[in-house]
């Protein structure tokens, strides 16, 4: 057998030399292409005169970052809260609706935050039904009879975000307690530690990494949110971006706010990398998960108390946005017949359909390159492709569409120049626009599902097929694409349906006359008419529930791992 190891490694690198220059190249090009955005707009910030800066010094940037801060760290403890609460009571105890609150938690991810933020401000408005039932209970007669909190306020605008955020936290750790958190609780209560000890003093520090993760998450939604913190009447640093291009015609003031933002979502990430690294813990296999213990058996009030408690973030999150749109669209029907509506579904579907088959295209070509050549330098350059999904789409847009308008020009000037014809505007201002920073930006996203899939195959599966005598090419068609099909599918879906949510962006990039549903939603919302756009929040909302409702399956099907 010592004479069959050492052919096999001349065979593999005869497979995969040929092809590490033109991988190599076109991943390079790839990272670039996600760079360019910001490499733009860093020249665009620090180019200029500087004379809005005093302005923005003074009278911007201190309100702006304050807000944002402040408004990060309510949206980071309510999400922490609801997620790590709501994951420790649906793995641990026993309560009625258990199984079905355990995958309605997650229908809030369905619900963009700028069509929460409009259906609670119609909720929780003077003319709402809440403040309706207040001033019948109590025989108010006007709104200086009583007080009711300000849902357009920096505190409404965490209660919304934290409504349809806190999935991403209740996801990461609920992974972990489902791995080994009861396992350990149970441990820790034979010990004789009460409940309440075991939860602060074991569980936490257990799932701390994945709370971490999930917070992270949170906040760069946050920072990336426009609608839900304009509507709300939060002039957040993402809101002074938009306000300061569009209403002073500044575009370098708007790069410098977008630069800071930049600077902050770096933080973020850095911020969790430490803490990550500064704690370990074993996490367990997932084959041990069906020798958990049992779940205690809830009693008296407390059942009731816990299908409460795990309900509320699903009724908020889910059933008020529901609620609102739903009751707007019934009594709004000849909305579906509007030809706006159709030409935004068609923009919406188009978008997002070359959005996903791209991402997925450059995914897999990624992933591919990496397989292939082993090397530290194409690792690192494929993780550098993926950080787009960090930027806030307004960050990206803004960024994007100084290097688009810099290539249109050039394009035109050329044209012009040697054939006296001018080409216009090419990809400024037109839907390519959008593919392309949406693409930037999920890129990773697609990369991380479909990565999730290979990681499950053997590393050297292709390689029977290259020995037959198959290009790495194609080999990776014949075998690993059919192989990655259900990845794959995730994947596109996941893209799909983000780029059809997605708005910062959108608002930026988009041509004249353009609408998706998303910028359909924020038009009427806009100008204080949220329900004329009641149809295109119900087919946003249905075209999110899709995948939210696949992953709820499959967080239904793993209860015996739970039993």
């Amino acid at each position: 057998m010592a004479p069959a190891g050492p052919p096999a490694r001349p065979l593999a690198r005869a497979a995969r030399h040929p092809h590490h220059a033109w991988l190599t190249f076109v991943a390079f090009a790839v990272s670039a292409v996600v760079l360019m955005p910001m490499v733009s707009l860093a020249y665009v910030a620090l180019s200029g005169t500087g004379e809005d800066w005093p302005h923005l010094l003074r009278n911007v940037l201190p309100g702006a970052s304050l807000t944002t801060l402040a408004l990060m760290a309510m949206v980071a403890v309510g999400t922490g809260v609801a997620g790590v609460a709501s994951a420790w009571v649906v793995v641990a105890y026993e309560f009625p609706l258990r199984r079905t609150l355990s995958w309605a938690l997650v229908l809030p991810l369905a619900v963009p935050s700028y069509l929460a933020a409009y259906a609670f401000g119609e909720f929780f408005d003077y003319s709402g039904p809440v403040q309706g039932l207040v001033r019948a209970a109590f025989g108010f007669q006007t709104a200086r009879d009583y007080w009711f909190p300000d849902i357009r306020s920096t505190t409404g605008c965490a209660l919304v975000l934290s409504s349809v955020l806190y999935p991403y936290v209740y996801l990461t750790t609920r992974i972990v307690f489902l791995m080994q958190g009861r396992n350990i609780a149970d441990v820790a209560r034979t010990l004789g530690a009460r409940p309440a000890k075991v939860f602060w003093r074991v569980l936490l520090p257990v799932a701390r990494p994945a709370i971490v993760a999930g917070v992270a998450l949170v906040l760069m939604e946050t920072i990336n949110d426009i609608g839900a913190a304009e509507y709300l009447g939060v002039r957040t640093l993402t809101v002074a971006v938009y306000q300061t291009w569009l209403a002073r015609g500044s575009l370098e003031g708007g790069a410098q706010i977008a630069l800071i933002m930049l600077l902050l979502v770096f933080a973020i990430l850095g911020a969790e990398s430490w803490a990550r690294s500064r704690r370990r813990f074993h996490t367990g296999r997932a084959t041990h998960m069906k020798a958990q213990p049992p779940r205690l058996a809830l009693k008296g009030a407390w059942r009731m108390l816990a299908t409460l408690l795990t309900a509320l973030p699903v009724l908020l999150g889910f059933g008020i946005p529901a609620l609102v749109f739903g009751s707007y669209a019934l009594r709004r029907l000849d909305q579906f017949r509007s030809p706006d509506l159709a030409d935004a579904f068609l923009n919406s579907l188009v978008t997002a359909g070359s959005t996903a088959l791209l991402t997925v295209t450059l995914a897999l070509f990624l992933l591919n390159a990496v397989r292939l050549v082993r090397s530290p330098g194409m690792t690192a350059t494929v993780r550098l492709a993926s950080i787009g999904y960090a930027l806030p789409g307004g960050i990206l847009g803004l960024g994007l569409l100084f290097v688009l308008a810099r290539f249109d020009n050039g394009i035109d000037a050329f044209m012009r120049a040697q054939f006296d014809v001018s080409t216009g505007l090419l990809l400024t201002g037109s839907a390519a626009g959008i593919v392309l920073a949406c693409t930037i930006r999920f890129v990773a996203l697609a990369e991380g599902a479909i990565r999730s899939g290979l990681d499950k195959l053997p590393r050297n599966i292709d390689e029977a097929a290259r020995s037959l005598g198959r290009t790495p090419g194609q080999s990776a068609v014949s075998v690993l694409l059919p192989l990655l099909k259900p990845a794959i599918l995730t994947a596109a879906v996941l893209v799909f349906v983000d780029t059809a949510k997605e708005l910062s962006a959108t608002i930026l990039l988009r041509p004249f006359g353009f609408s998706t549903l998303a910028t359909h939603v924020y038009e009427n919302a806009s100008r204080g008419a949220p329900q004329d756009g009641a149809a295109a929040a119900i087919v946003i909302m249905l075209t999110a529930l899709i995948p939210v409702l696949v992953l709820s399956g499959a967080l239904a099907r793993d209860r015996e791992a739970t039993l």
